[in-house]
């Protein structure tokens, strides 16, 4: 299916699907962000009571027995798996190749063969981070015991519980690469297969670079997301130390406020979100109907400092040059109705001083005079932040936005920080439908090591 040029070829949409800590269905979850409903309470999965952050926007662990006839292969997988099985069945669905929760759903090279794809044509793209360690949590609730009176650990105490505890197989289940293996093994996938460890900006590189292998010829069909869970006690605590956590233990419900001058860090969230990417061509084929077309990608390094991102944006500047460039826009040029090329933006938006105040230069570099003119908001002040799954998610309410015309809102935004001075949607989600609706969205997302990554989506014409 490579009639037309692979430098031509055009990447559509077909299928989503999600997990989120508002839920798992697409439609019920954006009701309730343009509501603005915060997911955001007190940690239930472990003891966070003595922590300095002990709230977080939890997903709900998918139950698979009732997704795939092969679940009891999913005993020991990680939630990470989980998350992604889960979002990835939905997407499948969406797409309309069929239900995972049926009985007569094909699995393995038989499924893609039932999608009509050559197994080989059909790749995995994910930005995918580790499980829930149970064995280093167990390791962590334990270590007193292992001490003596001066706090050294007692080596032999140490081997022996690490032999009791390690279950090999359930320590595999929670590498990164586990997921890609489950999703490949369950929908028959053989074709260009990969995962992007590049924090928060994982999944949005990673369907990014899914496009790319569709465009360049190189398989018909692409499952791409990602998946992730931090909350357990060593993620949180690795965030603690960071200082990149809020600590509004007393109100968590408002502790997620993007750029208000009172914000104090981000959320922790988990979850996971999956698309289906097919050509044109082969979306056509078989008469399937395109959620949105996919304009633009826009990929760059700050190179700057592991944790932080260049304090000008001109990293992520770069990213949404490239992704506007891409997809043929020029920022300063109106479309018929006088508005910026760019209708919507999802911002990154996590809450933490550096990143809304640098993330809000970036958009001024780019639009320039047009910056105010265009809307940016953050779902993370409702959903928390899904960090490697965060972008995949954020794509699909971008879909939404297109959808419906609708735009949500950054919620707990009271007091605006001076510096960051653009149109954020602030408290109420926004009806653009009468100046037009939403044609085009942009994603961003910027990660821990100054990686940057812009996607760029427009409503499906023919």
């Amino acid at each position: 299916m490579t009639s037309t040029p692979d430098n031509q070829r055009r990447v559509v949409i077909t299928g989503m699907g999600f997990v989120t800590p508002l839920g798992d269905d697409v439609d019920a979850v954006w009701a309730r962000l343009l509501a603005g409903e915060s997911a955001i309470q007190p940690v239930t999965r472990f003891d966070a009571a003595a922590f300095a952050t002990n709230f977080a926007a939890q997903s709900a662990d998918p139950d698979l027995c009732s997704l795939y006839e092969c679940a009891a292969r999913f005993a020991d997988a990680g939630l990470n798996s989980r998350l992604a099985l889960a979002a990835a069945a939905k997407a499948i669905r969406s797409a309309g190749f069929g239900d995972p929760a049926d009985a007569a759903f094909p699995i393995g090279r038989a499924c893609a063969a039932a999608m009509g794809v050559e197994p080989g044509r059909f790749g995995v793209y994910l930005g995918s981070g580790e499980g829930v360690p149970d064995t280093a949590n167990l390791f962590a609730a334990n270590i007193a015991g292992w001490s003596d009176e001066a706090g050294a650990i007692d080596d032999r105490a140490w081997a022996g519980a690490a032999h009791a505890l390690l279950d090999p197989v359930r320590e595999i289940e929670q590498e990164p690469d586990a997921v890609i293996q489950h999703l490949a093994g369950v929908f028959g996938c053989m074709g260009p297969v990969s995962n992007c460890m590049t924090a928060c900006a994982a999944s949005t590189q990673a369907l990014g670079e899914a496009v790319n292998v569709l465009r360049a010829g190189e398989a018909d069909m692409m499952l791409a997301g990602g998946s992730h869970s931090m909350i357990h006690p060593l993620g949180m605590t690795g965030f603690i130390r960071l200082t990149a956590l809020s600590r509004r233990c007393d109100d968590p419900i408002t502790a997620a406020r993007p750029f208000d001058r009172t914000r104090d860090g981000f959320v922790m969230g988990d979850g996971a979100g999956m698309l289906v990417l097919e050509t044109l061509e082969r979306a056509q084929s078989r008469n399937a109907k395109p959620l949105a077309e996919v304009a633009g990608f826009g990929s760059s390094a700050d190179a700057y400092r592991i944790t932080d991102i260049e304090p000008a944006g001109k990293g992520a500047a770069a990213a949404m040059r490239a992704c506007l460039q891409d997809a043929g826009l020029d920022p300063a040029v109106v479309d018929e109705s006088g508005r910026p090329p760019v209708h919507y933006i999802s911002a990154h938006g996590t809450g933490t001083k550096e990143n809304d105040t640098i993330e809000s230069r970036a958009v001024h570099a780019v639009f320039g005079e047009r910056a105010r003119d265009v809307p940016f908001s953050s779902v993370k002040s409702m959903l928390g932040h899904l960090i490697q799954a965060a972008g995949a998610v954020e794509l699909i309410t971008c879909i939404k936005a297109i959808e419906t015309g609708w735009i949500p809102p950054t919620i707990n935004l009271h007091d605006p920080d001076p510096e960051c001075d653009l149109d954020y949607v602030p408290n109420e989600a926004r009806d653009l439908n009468p100046t037009g609706g939403v044609q085009v969205a942009m994603s961003n997302s910027f990660g821990f090591g100054g990686q940057n990554d812009t996607m760029l989506i427009k409503q499906f014409t023919p």
